[in-house]
């Protein structure tokens, strides 16, 4: 069901991802170093040792600069930097190993960025090979990593195909050559076969593909093509992504403003698009992901054990997510902390043996079952409302609740919620309505991109 140009046009405001709930720029950083190290043995022992973890290693380095993406990078094309850095990162983990006392049960690992394989293979291999002697692995362990189609090389996937990866991700963005000039994204269709393939050969039993529409000079046409091509390349799984526009906190977007497409337009790119992954036989997950019908995500979601963490959506159950490196983020249930965004910082703190932390969060009860009211609309469409969140909405959320209710985006009783498949659009939209720390804050100067 398409989503009416009124409906776009009222409800297209800056809006939080909801990564995470509270959302990071109204985190109460109300934990310290000594906080972080109690709280993360107390969540190990409820949940890590039965669950296992899940890893995410943030490698910031890039060659170039992609002038649409909105993660913590440093450009450089001196590799000498990876040295020094996947030494913080080992000496980090050797922190949380201490925490936990005993081999902890390894769930996941995802390498993000930045770009991961602007490492080389052989720094790659140092830096996994050492995290995995000391894990004992899952069964059903998810190994995944994000490559650059320029760069991601067959030795990168042999390398870590070896070490137990079997999914990768490739920003494709845009098949269309000027979209990829003014996003300063150049990578000819023949690399993406080319990665695609050899992913495939290496044996690889996931490729993704991240896509973004509203990017300058999209058009249905342009458009169309694109799909064509990934059509041709048959991914095992589609990120459909919203482009984020905050000139704000990334001043190189500016330079394509007047390229944008309206607001009615970004929206009828979405839905062409979405039609086009249903043709070609796709399922959607949620939140603009989509994927096969028989893979994992859609099996879980078809189960009910969709689960969604800072890395989207997942299958794993783990509760534990350790976050490593630069600006990476952990949830470890009881709390959130986000390491130095500043990579000199980082590596300094690491050098001198404290944690790297920037900032951080403490749950309260409240906060853990608001956050799993909207995790489970995120995942499901629909959740009960807990009558403690809801005796607290203001009056005017409750009105615009029965607003959206009359315009056919959700059903709403009072004690539960239902979102329709055009309210699915809005999404985050209708979790903003429950965010009672986006509500009490005194201060809506928040950065956050628009809805739609």
């Amino acid at each position: 069901m398409n989503l009416p140009a009124p409906l776009i046009q009222k409800y297209n405001t800056p809006t939080p991802r909801y990564t995470s709930y509270p959302t990071v720029p109204l985190w109460e950083n109300n934990l310290n170093a000594a906080n972080w190290e109690e709280l993360v043995k107390k969540s190990f022992q409820l949940y890590g040792k039965s669950e296992g973890i899940t890893l995410y290693l943030h490698l910031p380095f890039c060659e170039s600069l992609c002038t649409y993406c909105g993660c913590n990078k440093r450009i450089t094309k001196n590799h000498q930097v990876e040295s020094p850095y996947l030494k913080a990162v080992l000496s980090e983990w050797e922190k949380y190993l201490a925490l936990f006392g005993e081999k902890p049960k390894l769930a996941g690992i995802h390498l993000g960025g930045g770009t991961p394989t602007f490492f080389s293979p052989e720094s790659l291999h140092h830096l996994l090979s050492a995290i995995l002697k000391n894990v004992e692995i899952l069964e059903h362990k998810e190994f995944s990593f994000e490559g650059h189609p320029n760069n991601t090389t067959l030795e990168h996937l042999s390398v870590l195909g070896k070490l137990g990866f079997d999914r990768v991700s490739y920003g494709i963005q845009d098949f269309d050559p000027r979209v990829q000039k003014a996003i300063h994204r150049l990578q000819p269709v023949e690399k993406v076969e080319e990665a695609t393939r050899n992913a495939r050969t290496t044996g690889y039993t996931s490729v993704n593909f991240d896509l973004i529409y509203g990017l300058p000079h999209q058009s249905l046409q342009t458009l169309e093509a694109t799909f064509e091509q990934v059509a041709k390349l048959a991914p095992d799984r589609i990120a459909f992504y919203s482009y984020a526009h905050v000139p704000s906190a990334f001043p190189a977007q500016r330079s394509y403003e007047s390229f944008l497409p309206s607001e009615q337009q970004k929206r009828a790119l979405y839905e062409f698009g979405k039609e086009k992954l249903i043709q070609m036989g796709y399922a959607e997950i949620g939140m603009d992901h989509f994927a096969q019908p028989d893979d994992p995500l859609c099996l879980a979601k078809a189960k009910g054990t969709l689960h969604r963490n800072f890395m989207g959506y997942t299958t794993s159950p783990s509760t534990l997510l350790i976050g490593l490196g630069a600006s990476s983020i952990s949830d470890i249930h009881l709390a959130y902390a986000q390491n130095e965004k500043s990579i000199s910082s980082y590596e300094n703190n690491l050098s001198e043996g404290h944690w790297p932390l920037q900032k951080g969060h403490r749950l309260s009860e409240e906060d853990l079952k608001i956050k799993a009211l909207i995790l489970e609309l995120i995942c499901t469409g629909k959740a009960y409302i807990p009558e403690e969140i809801l005796d607290q909405l203001p009056q005017e959320n409750l009105e615009k609740l029965q607003e959206m209710q009359f315009e056919g985006l959700l059903e709403f009783t009072g004690k539960s919620i239902r979102v329709s498949e055009m309210g699915m659009a809005l999404i985050r939209t209708i979790c903003m309505q429950f965010d009672l720390k986006l509500i009490q804050k005194s201060s809506k100067q928040l950065s956050f991109s628009k809805a739609i």
